[in-house]
């Protein structure tokens, strides 16, 4: 296993700033992603690491060795494209094989290492069949394969499974995660699917307009984002302008347009200060009557039902808010009944504005 380490990385096409001083280190064995809207640079950092692309400033590092101006042949990475990039007139055995190919390895080793590869992504009976043959998901296995079969240093996976249905997507999810943990593979991964990060990453990189916004566990990024714009981009939720007013309990009072809410903040916020409360809908209980605490009395004035799971529009003092239920309870309510929406204090979360 080898760790990969951006040193200050910058990155320009013309007078665009693709990457501007992108610094952290993905550990040895480590499943990370690179998490972010379309052009915010996180495919641009992936073909850094690759080697297609050359950094204007700033250095690349496997382990503790300076690989910046190493070309891209020379990296032992394994990469997945998208569009999978298999070879149409050849079989599964000759894709995945190429790369040994390549390398001129003795037969021997070739297919001892096909077949260890072919088995490991479950494929071994579809070998000689041609790419035209195979399901999507069954491509993408046989380019996770070929990526795997020249044992690289490192694995990078560039949104792999965006041409996937919902259901094919859950199950290789699942495939890949098994892959990469049990191959104890260094796995950087793309994708600006926030589901998709959140259920199978070791860690996450939040990147906007070229900049990390921050890094963190999938609980950390959800639960504890750092401004508006990871809170927005990663799950849903409300935000509410406000001023602190001071300490209680170890919480922050603050006054909004809805009344006094109660949250929690970091060290920086003060007394005075101006924030965004967010308020992510599953953390709104909906009740039948007032409580003491972050209690708002409303109507539900909207609802979109799924089955499993509601997702209520509530009008509080001409304020709407996203409320979701699991199991939902409250579809019938009239607009014009009074209901009541409960949040606690640990789930009101404060950022700077």
């Amino acid at each position: 296993m080898v760790g990969v380490g951006f040193d200050h990385v910058t990155k320009r096409f013309g007078q665009v700033v693709a990457l501007q001083d992108v610094h952290f280190q993905v550990e040895g064995g480590e499943l990370f992603f690179l998490l972010g809207p379309s052009g915010c640079g996180k495919t641009t950092l992936l073909r850094i690491l690759a080697g297609f692309y050359a950094p204007d400033s700033g250095r690349l590092f496997f382990g503790e060795r300076d690989v910046t101006a190493v070309p891209a042949h020379r990296r032992q990475t394994g990469m997945v494209f998208q569009s999978y990039a298999l070879w149409p007139h050849m079989t599964v055995a000759d894709n995945v094989a190429f790369g040994l190919r390549q390398k001129k390895l003795p037969r021997s080793v070739i297919r001892e290492r096909l077949d260890e590869a072919l088995i490991s992504v479950r494929m071994e009976q579809y070998a000689h069949r041609k790419p035209n043959e195979l399901s999507g998901g069954q491509q993408q296995r046989v380019a996770l394969a070929r990526a795997m079969v020249i044992r690289p240093r490192c694995l990078l996976l560039d949104e792999p499974l965006s041409n996937l249905d919902a259901q094919l997507r859950n199950e290789m999810r699942l495939e890949i995660r098994r892959l990469c943990k049990e191959h104890q593979l260094t796995t950087v991964y793309v994708t600006h699917d926030q589901k998709e990060a959140l259920s199978i990453a070791d860690r996450i990189a939040v990147f906007s307009r070229g900049r990390v916004e921050q890094i963190g566990t999938p609980i950390e990024i959800y639960k504890m984002p750092r401004n508006r714009f990871v809170a927005q981009f990663v799950g849903e939720s409300n935000f509410v302008e406000g001023r602190v007013l001071g300490s209680e309990d170890d919480k922050w009072a603050v006054e909004t347009i809805l009344g006094i809410l109660v949250g929690t903040g970091d060290a920086t916020i003060a007394a005075g200060d101006r924030v965004y409360l967010s308020l992510r809908p599953e953390a709104i209980r909906l009740r039948g009557e007032s409580v003491d605490r972050n209690c708002l009395a409303g109507q539900l004035v909207g609802v979109t039902y799924f089955g499993e799971v509601a997702h209520y529009d509530f009008l509080c003092h001409g304020t709407r808010l996203k409320v979701s239920e699991l199991n939902p309870r409250h579809l019938h309510h009239r607009s014009d009944e009074t209901i009541y929406a409960n949040i606690r204090p640990e789930d009101v979360l404060l950022l700077k504005t």
